[in-house]
């Protein structure tokens, strides 16, 4: 049968403020519901998300993974726009400097600049979970793990601010996010060509590929451009994500307070209920059928929803609750199969890092204002988060 459709535009301001009862109204729909507001198949139970990211025969990124034909083809050099064996290649490449083995030497640097910024916040008493702690690690670490150069990195962060917005359909969003992306192309473009980075880092090793002639220059400014838009938004919205699920669960910090061991735990489950990429689009490339029955047909645009799928009661006890030593432990927060994040090491090592020090010496984590959320196409987060920090 082919699947229901619904009357629900999930890149709305209502819904991207507040996702999850219509996450769970296209749920209980079906396996694959028709949204006409986007033109696209939306998949979001957990069993039919994961069988999905693990068949990239039949649901393929190299159509792109945006919503729209302009980020698709601008994208379309990126990591995350490629199926094997293409992405199989280009991925050894990024996963040089993204292995367990390869970060194994800076995790001592990760683990002291945690210190180091729990010792200004308590100083501080209170402040922005933004921009006073969730840029820090992601920030400091991964500007250095790529080799950026020191002059460029504000603009860097400030152009991939709010990017993934060039990935959902044509909205007001999107024309903003675009605008901010071909700024930030071209500046990588003029870095590249000036081979401007710090020795050492991946991008200067991507960069030594292309001028090797193992990959086109294309394709070295593509997935630095991926890298620059996944690494820093996404663990940034994480991190503030953590803060405020805490502050808002005191029982769930005093856990972590009691046991630091659940500290990956909570990394976890943080991504699975806050779920930084709320969605990535896919084409079928033949007739795809679903756990209900549904049938997708070949050459449709699928809305493949990792932010659905992480709290969806069929996988999940109590899914909308933070729960940090919770029974189920796999989430699609980082994705699954070819595609899982790269960084994913990376980035729960940050996460356990800076939640593992504030345990050690913050008594209670507290609201001390009305968050605001960054509305966004594609990425989960806040524009301002105020927190306060009480020693213990």
């Amino acid at each position: 049968m082919i699947g229901p459709s619904a009357p629900v535009d999930l890149f709305s301001d209502a819904v991207l403020a507040d996702p999850a009862p219509t996450l769970r109204q296209l749920r209980d729909i079906g396996s694959a519901v028709w949204l006409p507001a986007t033109g696209a198949w939306f998949i979001g139970r957990f069993a039919d998300v994961r069988s999905a990211l693990n068949d990239w025969q039949t649901f393929s990124s190299a159509q792109g993974i945006g919503f729209n034909p302009t980020i698709n083809a601008a994208w379309d050099q990126a990591l995350i726009c490629q199926d094997p064996p293409v992405h199989t290649t280009r991925r050894k490449l990024m996963m040089e400097v993204l292995s367990p083995v390869a970060l194994k030497p800076v995790a001592e640097t990760i683990d002291q600049r945690a210190e180091a910024l729990v010792d200004r916040l308590l100083e501080m008493g209170q402040f922005d979970g933004v921009t006073d702690f969730a840029h820090d690690l992601p920030v400091g670490v991964v500007m250095d793990l790529i080799g950026w150069p020191h002059d460029v990195r504000p603009r860097l962060l400030e152009l991939a601010d709010g990017s993934w917005n060039a990935a959902g359909p044509d909205n007001a969003r999107m024309q903003s996010g675009m605008a901010q992306l071909g700024q930030m192309m071209d500046l990588l473009a003029e870095i590249y060509a000036e081979n401007r980075v710090v020795p050492g880092g991946f991008a200067s090793r991507l960069i030594a590929s292309a001028h090797a002639g193992e990959i086109a220059a294309e394709t070295a400014i593509g997935m630095l451009a991926g890298y620059v838009v996944a690494a820093f938004e996404t663990t940034i919205s994480a991190m503030a994500a953590g803060l405020y699920l805490f502050a808002s669960n005191p029982g769930e910090w005093h856990k972590l307070r009691a046991n630091p061991a659940l500290a990956l735990g909570a990394a976890n489950e943080i991504v699975r209920l806050e779920t930084p990429l709320q969605h990535f689009g896919r084409v079928t490339t033949r007739e795809a059928a679903l756990s209900d029955g549904s049938i997708i047909p070949p050459e449709s645009r699928v809305i493949i929803s990792y932010a659905s799928a992480n709290r969806d009661e069929r996988h999940y006890a109590e899914p909308d609750f933070f729960r940090i030593d919770r029974r189920e432990k796999q989430n699609l927060g980082f994705g699954h199969g070819p595609h899982g994040c790269a960084g994913q090491g990376l980035a729960r090592m940050e996460l356990v890092a800076v939640f593992t020090a504030l345990a050690g010496r913050v008594d209670r984590l507290e609201l001390a204002g009305s968050p605001t959320r960054s509305l966004n196409n594609i990425a989960r987060g806040f524009g301002r988060l105020p927190i306060r920090v009480i020693a213990g």
